[in-house]
């Protein structure tokens, strides 16, 4: 996998439904609306949890309520992204774009709880 596959839109790809993070990983996804056209998650990830793997197939707004340091994995353990050594961090209260994910774990590795909200937008 590289960055390019990452970036592709979902339209380019498939996605296994039960990948989806509501059915891969609900404990960490609750859904706040939901219609034809968006979907708003609300994303919770305490220190020291790691989110099962997980799909997040449409490009979203994400509004990034508290922070941590995290890594992603892909489906092979990988890390693919690690924010201990990123060149900026986002801070509480940004308001920033995320592409697709890819299938991809993350691990709160910091002492604070992550907790976003994003509105994904459907294709």
């Amino acid at each position: 996998m590289n960055h390019d596959d990452n970036a592709r839109s979902a339209s380019e790809r498939e996605w296994p439904d039960a990948l989806d993070a509501m059915l891969a990983a609900p404990e960490h996804h609750e859904v706040l609306l939901e219609n034809e056209r968006v979907r708003v998650l609300d994303s919770r990830i305490k220190p020291g949890e790691t989110v099962p793997v997980h799909t997040h197939r449409w490009e979203s707004v994400l509004y990034i309520l508290g922070t941590s340091d995290f890594i992603r994995y892909d489906t092979e353990g990988k890390a693919v992204f690690d924010s201990r050594t990123a060149a900026s961090n986002v801070e509480p209260g940004a308001v920033v774009w995320s592409p697709s994910l890819l299938p991809h774990s993350v691990a709160n590795v910091g002492e604070k709880e992550i907790h976003i909200i994003s509105v994904e937008l459907k294709d």
